[in-house]
């Protein structure tokens, strides 16, 4: 999250510090969303919450200045500018499968979500939202036979989780 790797829109494949760095390179220094959703789940598995909502944030504000607000394979890496959105990559794909997903992929290391099917328990596993998200509303998710609604709310620095609507069995679980 060292500023040389950390662009303000996202993480670069290659520190800027390094002599082959290339904001404009494809695996020198650009940003791939992807990439930034798999660190993003690492950060949530090791406990480095708090790191969890920069790279998400910076995707979400990049794809506000996209069009269709689709983030593409990757853009260039260079540092975040006040009054402009990220340089686009000139031949990235967009949009993008891998980088639609990646948004879910940071909601799932944010939220700290695991469904367990079997047992029609979903489990919020020390949930954050990232300052650009206030409050979160999760619709018609399915647990086996089960549907349910949620909301989650941000609470100084603790999120709840409220049941909005239900049909059928299923347990929901904080851990805090």
């Amino acid at each position: 999250m060292a500023p040389d790797l950390f662009s303000g829109w996202g993480i670069r494949t290659l520190s800027a510090a390094e002599s082959r760095y290339n904001p404009m390179s494809y695996h020198n220094g650009s940003i791939w969303p992807h990439d930034n959703g798999l660190i993003a789940a690492g950060f949530s598995r090791y406990r480095f919450d708090d790191l969890i909502s920069a790279p998400f944030t910076g995707l979400f504000d990049a794809s506000a200045s996209m069009e269709g607000h689709r983030l593409p394979e990757l853009f260039c890496g260079f540092h975040r500018r006040s009054a402009d959105g990220p340089t686009s990559y000139p031949v990235a794909c967009s949009p993008q499968a891998w980088a639609a997903g990646s948004v879910y992929m940071m909601l799932q290391a944010s939220l700290g979500i695991s469904i367990r099917a079997s047992e029609r328990r979903i489990v919020f596993d020390r949930p954050v939202l990232p300052p650009i998200l206030e409050s979160l509303a999760i619709e018609d998710l399915r647990v086996g036979p089960t549907v349910v609604d949620l909301r989650l709310t941000r609470k100084g620095t603790e999120v709840d989780v409220e049941v909005t609507r239900r049909r059928g069995r299923v347990e929901i679980e904080t851990i805090r």
